[in-house]
């Protein structure tokens, strides 16, 4: 049989870390056995399901590049099959017809968890005929269709947990159909997986409780029941359910920060698995080669912020120049500093800053805010640069000197002026060090940059003359 699996979302909020991940590693078992991954969206909860949510979450799944063989299917236009389904339940009498008041139930309920007592419903109603529920039906009683729990012990081989069960003696009859008709949470999941042959259900620990009840509507359907993988919860540094002050943000945010979708990719594929030999680096193709099931852990995975930074660092440094220009070319605009010849005539000029950058950077942000000092003069000195690099009362003369120096040097090029700098450090009688950091200082408003012989070259010599004379200035104001 096909191996078919579905990623099942709400539209009642974003695409997060957690949701994405699950729908990550759909997607990698899919690909890596020639199955099919289908898009369902449970839009079943009317007041809380959002267009703009479900929009959302096919954006996030397309940024990050998990494609869909089949869907989007919405689940709240597939009422008439749920509907079936729990006729089909009713007639055979593995549900029944519920009279009892639904607030009387929900009082009750919470007086017994105020004993700190557990309350399942009592099954007033399981012993009635269908002969009177069909009557008072007829009449016009409110009820809801509850599924009658067998006795015994349910259980299922998890991919991840491995052997699990559960006594369905603590599993209520819980309800199939609310007294509107409306279907519930489990019966509308089994109804699609059972009509979208779904063979694998892949899902977060979360789910762990509601596999019980959907497996025994699967035995009363009659219906291939699916092989279970429960994957670990995804945990903050503090080992707490991953939440909005940890870094639970839409993963459209991730982009918006300057994150590379190769690297949350990467990185949402080790939340809770590994390759088993060290890797950590792995492209989407290494990916969908090593995914199995063998290596994904029991534990909760943490959310580690620095280890994402980290990958994406690789990714940017792994990026032809070009694409970066592309990546940061809306933050430039929005800057007000972006310039059409920066894909024209000056368009190998820039990319070699943007080699120069990339290396030091570790989202595409930083590379839209470092490339600033290379395309305007308007940036301001960073203070703890300026405390820390230019408190010598000599700054000033050394800066003169250097600046009379750099302006004979030819070609204006790296070794040129580094040997201009040294030489004029060994004639000062200081370490290099002395002219390179209040260098930098004026050159890029900044304690670091990359290489300052480079950053020479790249901003070209008049106007790196102009920017020492602009701190000179500067520094003459802070002393007048």
């Amino acid at each position: 049989m096909t191996l078919r699996v579905r990623f099942a979302p709400s539209p009642t909020g974003y695409l997060h870390v957690g949701g994405a991940r699950t729908a990550l590693f759909n997607w990698l078992f899919a690909r890596g056995r020639g199955g099919t991954f289908i898009l369902r969206i449970e839009d079943t909860d009317v007041e809380r399901s959002r267009e703009e949510m479900t929009a959302a979450i096919l954006e996030g799944m397309r940024w990050l590049g998990l494609d869909w063989d089949e869907g989007p299917f919405y689940q709240s236009q597939r009422r008439g099959l749920h509907r079936l389904m729990a006729q089909k339940l009713g007639d055979s009498g593995k549900a029944y017809a519920c009279f009892c008041d639904p607030e009387d139930i929900r009082k009750r309920r919470e007086e017994a968890e105020k004993r700190g007592a557990a309350w399942k419903y009592d099954r007033v109603c399981q012993g009635l005929s269908a002969e009177e529920a069909s009557r008072r039906a007829a009449a016009g009683e409110t009820h809801c269709l509850r599924f009658r729990v067998p006795e015994g012990k349910t259980r299922w081989d998890d991919r991840v947990h491995g052997e699990t069960s559960f006594e369905n003696e603590t599993i209520e009859d819980f309800v199939l159909a609310r007294s509107d008709g409306t279907p519930t949470y489990h019966l509308s999941v089994v109804a699609d997986d059972v009509e979208m042959k779904i063979t694998d259900v892949i899902r977060g620990d979360d789910h762990l409780s509601n596999t019980p009840k959907q497996i025994l509507l699967y035995q009363a359907l009659e219906e291939p029941i699916p092989t279970f993988a429960h994957l670990p919860l995804i945990l903050g540094p503090d080992k707490k359910r991953l939440s909005k002050r940890h870094g639970a943000v839409a993963v459209t945010e991730y982009r918006e920060a300057g994150y590379l979708p190769e690297a949350l990719f990467n990185f949402l594929a080790l939340l809770g698995w590994s390759p088993g030999d060290g890797r950590e680096f792995l492209t989407r193709e290494d990916l969908i080669r090593a995914f199995s099931f063998d290596g994904v852990g029991k534990k909760g995975a943490v959310f580690d912020e620095q280890k994402l930074e980290w990958l994406n660092s690789q990714y940017i440094n792994a990026m032809p120049a070009a694409e970066i220009r592309e990546g940061i070319r809306g933050d430039l605009e929005r800057a007000g500093i972006w310039d059409p010849s920066l894909e024209k005539e000056r368009k190998v000029w820039f990319e070699k800053v943007l080699e120069a950058l990339k290396a030091r950077s570790r989202k595409l942000s930083d590379v839209a805010r470092d490339s600033a000092v290379f395309l305007g003069e308007d940036w301001p000195y960073n203070p703890e640069a300026v405390a820390k690099h230019l408190k010598d009362p000599e700054t000033v003369a050394r800066l003169k000197a250097l600046q009379a120096a750099l302006a004979t040097v030819s070609p204006f090029d790296e070794p040129s002026t580094e040997e201009a700098l040294r030489k004029t450090a060994e004639r000062l009688g200081i370490a290099a060090a002395k002219l390179i950091h209040p260098l930098r200082v004026a050159l890029t408003g900044q304690a670091v940059s990359p290489g300052i012989f480079t950053v020479l070259v790249l901003i070209g010599r008049d106007r790196c003359l102009a920017r020492i004379d602009r701190l000179i200035d500067h520094l003459g104001k802070k002393t007048a």
